[in-house]
């Protein structure tokens, strides 16, 4: 049985490497050449390749003007992120974001900003940028649905207050697939987002611009949200950090017409950036000082005291198998943090992880939105006719979006195993990480796929998805370039409310393997 097991298992990744072959051929074929985004010229590489963290410092210490800052991100926001990427949908909102950015300098320039207001404001002057879904007062708040093509959010969201109360200045809303349910970033209506290193590849979803804005250097950090993967997957298919937290430390109200109040629900708000050290100030500025304190994020941690663990494959037979570029950026992590601790990074071996789609698709229908009606912005949507509309050229949807709707109507999971099977899961990791326990898990089997490849194959995103159904924090942290030029990258994952774990973790993994590479 073990031996017949094992053939399949074969011939199953030998089915999934030759299909990856022939669409990588084919769709690389359609796409044309390789492009890359521009790279940050002379004059914007004094602001751009700044840390959010070093250029609150230097406005502050008045080496930079808020003014300036301000005026590169939304000047190479129109060359970059919009012409070349196609990330925006709305904004640079660059004469309110220059008038608040004049109005910081002169009041630092007369000293009118008391102590304890600055410390209040941790990022007075840097500009930032959200996801479409996400409210910013007054600005577009379309879901990427043409049905919603004009509308305007009445308020911010409470993540996007907090971040304008510390200081940050909000210069455009980016792009997301319809409703956020998609690993992709396309949408009708501005179409489809780019990645910066390949222009012809995907930049994940649903936070995918965001992804590409930051990638790119068009804006300083940017906030995502994340259901299935939707920070950490844009954040590794563009090369940066993203941090997804514990979940209900970051109020949601607000994001996608979340109340704030749902307290059983996968999704959670977190920071995305090109670099790690910028993670934890803007997560203690999400989380709140009260929040922050219950989570300890300014507690430090001794990396050589801590348990470290690893997972290879998560063997589900829907998804490429790993391969070996990716291999050796796990080896090579195991084999730092053994030279760091003095032991072995440990296999750990998980319970369940073969059916994590299926824990996924449960745990979707117990969420408090309802995500078809969402599709249909209130309206109840038909599978069939709105697959008919897209047949013949008159639907509103992409395909994407129409996959969605089909789903709703096929079997459902079996609720009772699911249940049981997410509660051994859970259990089981909590007893291996206690609160000193960090584990490595991969990001992808590959790389950034090519446009469309995810309509064909879409199941690698389990990888991300599982840390949703446990609602762990996790950590997204780029780990170079492979033979293609794409980034590669690991997740860092700890137990509940150690979110300061897998953020660590991740300054040593910026440390030690450098990080953000600039396409």
């Amino acid at each position: 049985m073990a031996t017949e097991n094992k053939i399949v298992v074969t011939l199953l990744n030998i089915v999934h490497i030759v299909t990856d072959f022939l669409l990588e051929f084919i769709l690389g074929w359609y796409l044309g050449p390789k492009k890359e985004c521009s790279p940050p010229n002379e004059q914007e590489k004094p602001v751009v390749t700044k840390s959010a963290v070093e250029l609150a410092t230097l406005i502050r210490q008045r080496k930079l003007k808020a003014y300036d800052v301000v005026k590169v991100y939304c000047d190479r926001m129109k060359t970059v992120g919009i012409s070349q990427l196609n990330a925006v949908i709305d904004g640079p909102f660059t004469v309110e974001a220059l008038k608040e950015a004049e109005e910081i300098d002169r009041k630092l320039d007369n000293g009118e900003f008391t102590e304890e207001e600055l410390q209040a404001k941790p990022f007075l002057g840097v500009p930032f940028t959200t996801k479409d879904s996400t409210a910013v007062a007054g600005k577009l708040h379309t879901l990427g649905l043409v049905s919603r093509k004009n509308e305007r959010a009445p308020e911010d969201a409470e993540c996007v207050k907090l971040m304008k109360e510390s200081g940050a200045i909000i210069i455009a809303t980016s792009s997301v697939p319809e409703v956020n349910k998609w690993i992709e970033t396309r949408n009708n209506v501005i179409g489809q987002t780019n990645n910066p290193y390949d222009l012809r590849r995907s930049v994940g979803g649903s936070s995918g611009g965001e992804g590409a804005l930051i990638a790119s250097c068009s804006t300083a950090f940017g906030l995502g949200t994340d259901i299935g993967g939707s920070i950490r997957i844009p954040a590794f298919n563009c090369g940066i950090f993203g941090h997804k937290p514990t979940r209900n430390v970051v109020n949601m109200r607000g994001c996608t017409f979340r109340t704030g109040k749902e307290e059983h629900t996968m999704v959670a708000a977190g920071p995305m950036s090109r670099y790690a050290k910028d993670l934890m100030p803007i997560l203690k500025v999400l989380t709140g000082p009260v929040m922050a304190e219950k989570l300890q994020l300014s507690k430090p941690v001794d990396l050589k005291k801590l348990r470290f663990f690893y997972v290879p494959t998560n063997n589900m037979k829907q998804c490429n198998p790993v391969n070996r570029e990716t291999q050796m950026v796990m080896y090579k992590i195991r084999k730092h943090f053994q030279n760091i601790t003095g032991t072995e990074v440990q296999l750990a071996v998980l319970p369940h992880l073969e059916i994590t789609s299926k824990m996924w698709r449960y745990w979707m229908t117990q969420e408090p939105a309802n995500f078809n009606k969402l599709l249909g912005n209130g309206a109840d949507l038909n599978p069939f006719v709105e697959l008919f509309k897209k047949l013949i050229g008159q639907s509103e949807f992409t395909m994407a979006a129409i996959f969605s709707l089909i789903d709703s109507i096929l079997p459902k999971e079996k609720e009772e195993m699911i249940r049981a099977a997410t509660q051994e899961l859970k259990k089981a990791l909590q007893d291996l990480l206690g609160d000193d326990g960090v584990l490595f898990y991969h990001s992808s089997p590959r790389t950034a796929p090519f446009h469309y490849y995810p309509l064909v194959k879409i199941l690698d995103f389990s990888y991300f998805s599982i840390f949703n159904v446990l609602q762990t924090p996790v950590t997204q942290v780029p780990m170079g370039l492979d033979s293609n030029g794409m980034p590669l990258g690991i997740q860092v994952v700890a137990n509940d409310m150690n979110d300061r774990l897998c953020i660590a973790v991740a300054e040593e993994l910026e440390r030690q393997f450098g990080g953000w590479v600039q396409p």
